[in-house]
């Protein structure tokens, strides 16, 4: 229900746009969010979106250099990742929860591997 893509490899200090198609689900009701699993390590949350775009939350190693965005109309959420560093590295997971104010993320995408080199 949720497809992850626009992974990859580039160097540090480059910039990677990352994409999570939504499907079998209302798209605009969700509150969206993008997590990043290193390996060995557990997911770790980088942003969220609330249901209309107009509210946004990042982690602090997040905040100033990515920007997440969603277009209801496309059913799609985005996340705009500039200035990346080798720890940003890992598998980017996009998810998905009805609950405004908090919980568990209902749904995840199958992830996008992001690998920043120095």
């Amino acid at each position: 229900q949720l497809q992850a893509s626009g992974g990859g490899l580039v160097q540090a200090g480059g910039s990677l746009r990352l994409s999570c198609v939504a499907s079998e689900l209302t798209f605009s009701l969700y509150t969206m969010a993008w997590f990043r699993q290193a390996p060995g390590t557990d997911s770790k949350f980088v942003a969220r979106i609330n249901p209309s775009g107009g509210s946004t939350f990042y982690a602090p190693s997040a905040k100033d250099r990515f920007t997440i965005s969603r277009d209801n109309s496309r059913n799609t959420l985005h996340l705009q990742m500039n200035s990346l560093k080798p720890e940003d590295s890992g598998v980017y997971y996009c998810a998905a929860r009805e609950s405004e104010v908090g919980g568990n993320y209902d749904f995840w995408g199958q992830g996008t591997q992001v690998t920043v080199s120095s």
